[in-house]
This record gives C-alpha cells, structure tokens and sequence, in this order.
C-alpha cells in the first residue's frame, strides 16, 4: 500500500514542482502529471498480486512559444505503468519533442506531431493517457497557406512504439479549401450564403513484407474526401474514405480492400436541436504495423456513432468500434422547454432523447482471404442504445438529472468473447446538485442497472460534499447485487478527497475497482480489477 512516507514525499515533489512551474520566464508553461496506486491482492473480486505493490507513472511536459517559434519537449516514467497499461511502457525517456517555426503561409515541425485529416478515418494521431495511447508521428510535417482559405499538409514519419518507433513509414498529405474564404488579394471569389469546406486526402505506410508464403504488399494507399456545409441553423458533414487491401494480424490477413462513409446533419434553432447521422465500415483497420494488435500504431480514427455516456453503471457496457465491419445510425434530439411554462417550471427544463444501433455488414465469404460486402446492413446486431435525459433547475440552490438507458449488447462480438450472446440492461439514475452557500455544495447520484444474465443486477450510490470552493469528499459503493451467485454479489467501495488550487489538482483515495472496459471515443482498453490506494497530482501554469 502507499505508506505515509510515500505520501509525503510524492507531496513535497508535486508542491516543489508547482513552485518551479509559478517561476517560469514568459513564453514558458509546462504541466504535471504523476498516477500511483498501490494493489492489494483480493481473490473475491480477482484483483492479482502487484511484486511492486505500488506502481506510479509521470508526464512532465515544457512548451516554450512566441510569435514564430514553438518547441517543447514531454518527460515520461513508468515505474512500472499501471495495470491495465501495456506493460511494454515500462521505463522513463523523452518520447516526444519537437520544434515549429510558425510564419504567415508556411508552418513547419521536425520531430513529433499530432494531426488529423478530416473525421480521422485515414489519419488521426493523438495521445489519450487513460488508455496507455499515443500514436504520435515522429518525422516532418509542413503546412503552406499560399492564399486565404487554402491549405495544404504533408507529412513523414514513424509513429511512437512505447519508448521507440514503429517498423513503417507513413507519408500523408492533405488539401483543405474553404469556398467560403477563398479569395485573391483582399477580395473573395465567392460571396457565398453559406460555409462550404472541401478536403481531399492521401496516406502511404510502408513496411517491409517478408512472408514466406503470402505476396504481402509493403505499400498500402488510404485516400479520402470530405464535404462540410454550415448555414446559420444547418450543417452537413459527409466524408468517403478508401484502402487498398492491407492484409495484417488483425483482420486474418483479409486481401479485401477497405473503405468507409460517414454522413452526419444537425440542426439547432430556438429551443430545438436535431443530429442525424450514419456510417458504413469495412476492412478499415490502419496500422503502420501488419503485426500490430491492441491500441499500438494504428494510423486512423473511426469516429463512434454511440452516446458517450460517463454515469459508472453505464460504462458497464461501452461500445467498441468495429473496424472489421460495422453499420451504424444514430439520432439525438434536444428540447429546451422555456421557463416559466407549465412543463419548464420557473427555470426551464432540457430534454435529450438519443437513439443510436449498430450492426454488421452484409457479407459472403469466398475463400480463406476475401469476402464479398454489400451496402446493405448484416443480421448481427452489435449495439443498440435508447436513452432519455431530463435536466431541470428547481431552484436557485437545486436541480437535477434524470437519465433512463436501454441497451442490447453484443458481449460476444464487442469483447470477442464466446457464450454469452446478447445482453440487455436497462438503467436509471437521478443526479441532484444543491447549493449549500456561496462556496459549498453537495451532489448525489443514484443508479440502479437490471440486468438478465451476464453479471446480474447493480445498484450505485454516490455523495459529492464540498465544504469550500476548491475541497470535494466524494464516497461511493458499487453493489453487484444481483449476481448469479450468491457468493459474488460484492460492493466496490470508494472514498476519495480532492484539493484544487490554482492550477494545481491533487486526489487521494482507496477504491475496489471492478473489472471492466474503459472506452474513450470507441477505442478501449480492459481495465483489471483492483484494491488499494491512489494518488493522482495535476499541475498546470
């Protein structure tokens, strides 16, 4: 377990490190982050034996900038990372560092970077410390504005692999004209009524193909196009994505190629707000490695078209993209009812209803290799997700969500697993937040999740006081109550004390925390069941 001399010491670091930070000359920042939790084996709730018994990682990062330049340069340690993180991050090092000259039509990066074309379904890099993942490019990158409106973006490199690069080459580029904005010298082309974006897109990855009975090729082309149309009340977003076959060990060394369309619209006017989209996936999973698995040196992003849902019982059973084929719809529509009337009360209410379903593809078999697809959705359904939220203000000191969810997942597809089909929970939760002064509140929340097989039904109780401003006591207990056998219905308690100052944030607290699957944007990662105690430290300037 964290020891108290642990403790203290780990507070001294962060408040010398916040010191250094408040020193900094002009044109400097730089951030913080240090991660530890202690394990304490529990055979109930299968949380294994640590030979560590703490585990602790940090990320320091420095920046500098003025009106040209831009450089900066993040610190890593994992000492050893947390479960749940590839264990391949073991060590420290300065995995990511760059510098940037930024003028008026050309803007130029030699080392790392972060980009990402249109929706991302060919090209998307970006880090995500909850999930262990970073795939930044470590190479030249170039953007040219050579006239309002117009841009151009080019890129090579290899992508990060832990505390070294991936085998393959990505080569990119990107054409980005906005109709809107076009213009020569200091007049338009266009007087347009509206926003019009088009993009145009390519990404090459090489790698070296030395199978000695499959013809592999070592380049792979990904191209894409993009639409996007705003007017003051409407916008239209479509974007077509296309991959030459790119056989690999994710998808069975599949030689069918893969391509991808996203169509999404929404409107918003006076107390009303519309959002309808759909997209069709196939073969689109990306990598700079054939022989990559997991969240490792995947090139692209494929946006989810799920509700992003953060109550605990409802992240119970998130939804994984599946680039192998998937075809989705989803619609949301938000009505703010106006204050004062019979339905809105004296401060108004807001009602969310959100429909979104997930199925596979329609596809045949052909041979070990290749597989024929049609445009038409498959039988199997992966995901589906009915949820209502209702938000009112009661009261200057009070007001609350409600918020009911239906689902039908596919555990069977969604975490590749074999037995246990589909499963339907159906949850609630009422969150109430009221106002004790000035600078003290308390929040609640209570949920209750019915579930049918798997494992049973969960009921969660949370309490959030907050006796100043910058001080939250948050208690909480997670009870699978419902579980089949008798012998495992276990709470999961958690209590946890949260300090902010300045830009400075420092939590203490002990948990058991359930096995499950943590989800960000569609991409996850399995999080082990645990006990013990964690410190998290976050500074800023």
């Amino acid at each position: 377990m964290i020891t108290s001399r642990m403790l203290v010491l780990l507070l001294v670091v962060a408040t010398l490190a916040t010191d250094a930070l408040a020193q900094l000359p002009q044109g400097w920042r730089a951030d913080l982050q240090v991660d530890a939790q202690s394990y304490t084996p529990d055979s109930a709730i299968n949380a294994p034996a640590v030979r560590e018994k703490v585990l602790a990682q940090g990320f320091f990062n420095v920046l500098y900038s003025n009106e040209h330049l831009r450089l900066g340069f993040r610190y890593e340690a994992y000492f050893n990372p947390l479960l749940g993180i590839d264990p391949r991050y073991e060590g420290n090092g300065i995995p990511y560092r760059f510098i940037q000259y930024v003028g008026d039509r050309v803007d130029i990066t030699i080392g790392n970077s972060y980009e990402q074309f249109g929706s991302g379904m060919i090209l998307r890099t970006y880090e995500e410390r909850s999930l262990g993942f970073d795939n930044s490019i470590d190479g030249v990158r170039l953007k040219v504005r050579p006239t309002s409106g117009v841009q151009l973006t080019a890129l090579f490199g290899k992508q990060r692999a832990f505390f070294g690069l991936g085998p393959g080459i990505v080569r990119a580029a990107d054409l980005d004209v906005e109709l809107h904005e076009l213009a020569i010298g200091d007049e338009k082309l266009f007087d347009l009524p509206f926003a019009l974006d088009l993009g145009a897109s390519v990404v090459s990855k090489y790698q070296p193909a030395a199978d000695p009975i499959l013809r592999l090729p070592e380049n792979v082309l990904a191209y894409a196009t993009r639409l996007s149309l705003t007017t003051e009340r409407w916008n239209l977003y479509a974007e077509w994505a296309y991959k030459i076959n790119d056989p690999q060990q994710t998808n069975n060394n599949s030689f069918n190629p893969g391509n991808g369309l996203y169509v999404s619209t929404s409107y918003s006017g006076d107390g009303i707000g519309l959002l309808l989209a759909a997209k069709r996936i196939d073969n689109m999973d990306f990598r700079s490695d054939r022989g990559a698995i997991g969240n490792v040196l995947t090139i692209n992003f494929l946006p989810p078209l799920t509700k992003v849902h953060t109550y605990r019982l409802f992240t119970l059973y998130p939804y994984a993209t599946q680039p192998y084929g998937e075809y989705g719809v989803q619609g949301e529509l938000t009505l703010t009812i106006p204050r004062g009337s019979a339905l809105g009360g004296p401060y108004g209410t807001t009602v969310t209803i959100n429909y979104s379903r997930v199925h596979s593809i329609d596809s045949t078999k052909i041979d070990e290799f290749t597989y024929r697809s049609t445009w038409k959705p498959g039988r199997v359904l992966f995901y589906q997700d009915f949820n209502v939220e209702i938000q009112r203000t009661w009261s200057r000191t009070l007001k609350s969500t409600f918020t009911m969810v239906a689902l039908a997942y596919n555990k069977d597809v969604i975490e590749v697993k074999t037995g246990y089909g589909t499963i339907y929970p159906l949850a609630f939760v009422l969150e109430t937040q009221y106002k004790l002064g000035s600078r003290s509140a308390l929040r609640t929340e209570l949920s209750h999740m019915s579930v049918r097989g798997d494992m049973g039904s969960w009921a969660f109780a949370l309490l959030e006081y907050t006796p100043v401003s910058n001080v939250y006591l948050t208690v909480f207990d997670e009870w699978n109550y419902g579980n089949p056998d008798p012998e495992k219905r276990y709470h999961y308690p958690a209590a946890s004390v949260t300090y902010v100052t300045g830009g400075t944030r420092i939590a203490f607290g002990y948990a058991k925390q359930r096995a499950g699957i943590l989800c960000v944007g569609g991409v996850c990662r399995l999080v082990p069941a645990s006990n013990g105690f964690s410190l998290n430290i976050t500074s800023t300037l």
